[in-house]
């Protein structure tokens, strides 16, 4: 294939850890290694981003900062309370301050275009209205734009609250004006109105395998040491009924948590007598290091199928069993079963190669 033009639109990116900033990253560097010539409106930070693009060969413009901010949660009793609410309904009746991306996002295409290839990243969906706002008939910037959806918005599951009735016409809006959708498990689908199925495309999450280093010592320990790394939901991804449950039992373990959202795990840790341990968050290669020295992982399922959690491909990467929880339904067998060395019923990740971000950018790359 001769070289393209691709302009890939995110909040998210390199250094961020999180899985959207993955995805853009990765799509970045490989379609550079590919010879594709790169563009990519973000938040510049400098110096790293100049490192960055040195590196691999890429070009980032600068998307803007936020100038909303988010209302601190702080503060205790009732001014607590009330900062905590005012912070979440702003945040789903209005997208605040997410909302503000639509205007930056527009306000950097407005001089952009000659791309053969468009890839906006979401969440947040506001990057897309920014894209379905900049692009006209008359100034498409792109032959072909693509919306990548890493979770759905209207459809989604794992929330405790739906969006208000209102952003479904905005979905539907951004939704004509874009030529691909591509979301990353067929089970997504259902999550997005039906009169645009036609147009999405199943692409997964894509990390190139080489870039990760695992560790191939001996076991550290006689008991069994196992860990999960991720956030947590309550009532929905959540690890309260585990947690207890392993508390009760009177063998030795070690369960290591490495999340940015601990406060679940907090009244655990004591219980356990020392087996439950909350790690210190640390960035992707080095989390898959230290998650490659474990006996097996830890999956808290999301509810329905709508969504599925990329760290499902992380543990695939590191070839580690896989014990699935799902919230209120613990399967207590399988639990003993893993801390006794029995992996049967293990979470088996299918073709793994589709992981392979060579072959994630080469499906981008069919839809031109």
């Amino acid at each position: 294939m001769t070289s393209k033009n691709i302009l890939i639109v995110t909040q998210a990116f390199y250094p961020e850890n999180s899985p959207r900033s993955f995805r853009a990253t990765e799509l970045a560097k490989e379609f550079a290694r590919s010879g594709h010539n790169v563009t990519v409106i973000t938040p510049r930070h400098d110096p790293v981003h100049a490192a960055f693009e040195a590196e691999f060969g890429i070009l980032i413009k600068d998307l803007g900062k936020y100038n909303w901010k988010s209302l601190a949660v702080k503060g205790s009793g009732i001014e607590l309370f009330i900062r905590r609410v005012v912070s979440r309904f702003s945040n789903l009746l209005f997208e605040y301050p997410s909302i503000q991306l639509l205007g930056l996002v527009k306000k950097a295409l407005k001089l952009e275009a000659g791309y053969d290839l468009m890839v906006s990243i979401a969440v947040p969906y506001p990057i897309h209205w920014g894209v379905a706002a900049a692009r006209t008939k008359n100034r498409r910037i792109a032959k072909v734009w693509v919306a990548d959806c890493g979770d759905p918005y209207v459809g989604r599951e794992n929330d405790t609250f739906n969006v208000p009735f209102y952003f479904k016409y905005v979905e539907k809006w951004f939704c004509r004006k874009t030529d691909f959708i591509t979301v990353p498990t067929i089970g997504s689908i259902p999550a997005y109105f039906r009169e645009f199925h036609a147009k999405i495309r199943v692409i997964s999450q894509g990390f190139r395998f080489e870039d990760i280093t695992l560790y191939h010592g001996a076991k550290e320990s006689s008991y069994p040491v196992f860990a999960y790394g991720g956030a947590f939901i309550p009532g929905m991804r959540d690890p309260t009924e585990l947690l207890a449950y392993l508390c009760s039992l009177k063998i030795d373990f070690e369960f290591r948590v490495f999340t940015t959202t601990p406060d679940m795990v907090h009244p655990y840790v004591a219980l356990s007598n020392g087996r439950i341990k909350l790690m210190p968050v640390i960035p992707r290669k080095e989390l898959l290091f230290e998650l490659s020295k474990f006996d097996f992982l830890v999956n808290f399922e999301n509810e329905g199928n709508r969504q599925t959690p990329s760290k499902l491909i992380d543990y695939a990467i590191i070839n580690k069993p896989i014990l699935s929880v799902k919230t209120g339904a613990l399967n207590k067998i399988a639990v003993d079963e893993f801390l006794s060395g029995d992996y049967k019923n293990r979470v088996i990740i299918d073709h793994p190669e589709q992981y392979r971000i060579e072959n994630v950018c080469q499906r981008f790359l069919s839809l031109l």
